[in-house]
């Protein structure tokens, strides 16, 4: 959940069960540039795919459904695993040579489409009736639907049920509830009260943005009072030895391990954390939304990939019909079991959550969690730089909450 986060989404394809592994480099042309479609033994057109799914089950999972969806388009599918596809496809784009389909994290989706090298989807007649308006907006640029989402995450915070009823604590709804419990529940360097994950990458500003989203915090103003409470937050944690240190460094799988083995008493973190708490045989936890200030509403970063599309004539209109077909219910649902996302459309995310009682929250919250780049569009990670450098600055003591985000937000507008 690649978040974007390039370790958030290795997490999502690695642990379902485990890290990512290194995958193949592109090995073959890519398509989607307009030129002539390419038969195939059997006179079918072949479309290129990319995504980073190299572990399994995502893997396996995902060539599935891209053979199943492709027989009733007609075509047959190249698939490549590329790791840092982010970058990949935005030097494809640069020569209109991008694959004739794509899965990317969904941050990623807005400056690729201001190169103008993918379809409008919604012109060519994918549909998004009916599903989360979030996750809608998440694939949009400048009014039009460039990406369609399979199914998606969010944060939410996991609490050892054992070590809270022996503390007497039930779980934090609010901040101030939230830094007593993680105080009271720490035993030194033995057991922390909370860990999560804000390394400098995007996966530490997905984490973070969490809070700063929560306390009603704008990405166009990352100094706003807002923003620096929630900072502050994250500060006194670590400043109390309620979170460790460690949390500077740590990844969301790491968090997840520590989890696991009893050394934290509650962690902020996503879905894909279930099958490695299943794997070491924890079942003693719980999941509730990530606390919120006093009378605000939990929020949070909306994780997870959508389908895009390379323009480029007939094989544009067939990749647009495979897309229709990923992102159908009966797929999403699928998809969704096998990746603990939440589909995105409402109906279908009740009945997996009827299913999956774990998931239960993560459904209950997804409508409330936000687009990066509906506020700043294709400069995010400009602005996720400029607040992921804010969060080591503050947690590490060389800046003042207030200072490192004033600085976050003249770099991230230069």
């Amino acid at each position: 959940m690649r978040t974007s986060v390039e370790c958030r989404r290795i997490r999502l394809i690695g642990t379902l069960v485990a890290t990512v592994t290194a995958a193949g480099l592109l090995l073959i042309s890519c398509g989607g540039d307009g030129s002539p479609p390419s038969p195939t033994e059997s006179g079918k057109i072949t479309l290129t795919e990319m995504d980073y799914y190299s572990s399994e089950p995502g893997r396996s999972a995902l060539a599935k459904q891209l053979t199943r969806c492709g027989k009733p388009a007609g075509v047959t599918i190249k698939r490549q695993i590329v790791p840092d596809l982010r970058t990949k496809v935005l030097q494809l784009a640069n020569s209109r040579a991008l694959p004739d389909l794509i899965l990317l994290d969904n941050p990623d989706l807005q400056q690729l489409a201001a190169t103008g090298a993918l379809a409008d989807l919604g012109a060519a007649g994918v549909k998004t009736d009916g599903m989360y308006p979030n996750i809608v907006a998440a694939g949009k640029y400048q009014g039009k639907q460039y990406g369609v989402a399979p199914g998606v995450n969010q944060l939410a915070l996991y609490y050892n049920t054992s070590m809270l009823e022996k503390a007497g604590i039930k779980p934090p709804a609010t901040w101030d509830e939230l830094r007593i419990a993680a105080k009271k529940l720490a035993q030194g360097d033995k057991v922390h009260g909370i860990g999560f994950a804000v390394p400098a990458t995007e996966e530490g500003s997905f984490q973070f943005e969490s809070f700063f989203f929560s306390a009603g915090a704008s990405l166009k103003k990352l100094d706003s009072p807002e923003a620096v409470s929630a900072l502050s937050l994250l500060k006194d944690l670590v400043a109390s030895g309620s979170a460790p240190k460690d949390v500077l460094s740590w990844n969301q799988m790491n968090v997840g391990e520590q989890f696991a083995n009893g050394s934290l008493a509650m962690m902020i973190n996503g879905p894909w954390e279930l099958p490695l708490l299943r794997k070491a045989g924890m079942k003693d936890f719980g999941i509730v939304p990530v606390p919120a200030p006093a009378g605000g509403t939990s929020s949070g970063a909306l994780g997870g990939e959508v389908w895009a599309a390379g323009s480029g004539g007939d094989k544009s209109r067939k990749a647009a019909e495979v897309i229709k077909c990923m992102v159908s219910k009966g797929n999403s649902l699928e998809w969704a079991k096998l990746t603990n996302y939440v589909p995105s459309d409402p109906e279908v995310a009740a009945e997996f959550s009827a299913a999956v009682p774990a998931m239960k929250t993560f459904v209950e919250t997804i409508g409330s969690a936000k687009s990066r780049t509906a506020e700043v569009g294709p400069d995010y990670p400009k602005y996720s730089q400029a607040l992921w450098t804010a969060v080591q600055a503050a947690l590490s003591g060389s800046k003042s909450p207030g200072a490192a985000l004033t600085d976050a937000q003249k770099q991230a507008t230069q």
